[in-house]
């Protein structure tokens, strides 16, 4: 099961990975534990992982206006997984667009 669903590239993650070059942030699925992160993200991108952080975020609210009045709704919970990598190693998103 694939636990990793896209790698977290905001302005903050960014950030986060020019003070420490080997942090990269992945939201992944809420069952998903931080073995089974790792071994993802190390058979993923080829890399050895030393450290993973985990962080439990509920999805934004929504809501919206019909006929019959005002629905409003949570959208799914995720989890962001903040990984460290071994000294010298790292890993380009950007390498394998089309």
């Amino acid at each position: 099961m694939a636990f990793i669903i896209k790698p977290l590239v905001t302005e903050k993650m960014t950030k986060i990975t020019e003070k420490q070059p080997n942090r990269y942030g992945f939201i992944v699925r809420p069952e998903a534990n931080k073995i089974e992160i790792k071994k993802e993200v190390e058979a993923l991108y080829n890399v050895t992982v030393e450290d993973v952080n985990t962080v439990r975020y509920a999805g934004k609210r929504s809501q919206r206006y019909t006929k019959a009045g005002l629905v409003k709704g949570q959208k799914n919970a995720f989890k962001k997984a903040i990984v460290t990598l071994k000294e010298g190693e790292e890993i380009d998103f950007y390498s394998n667009i089309d």
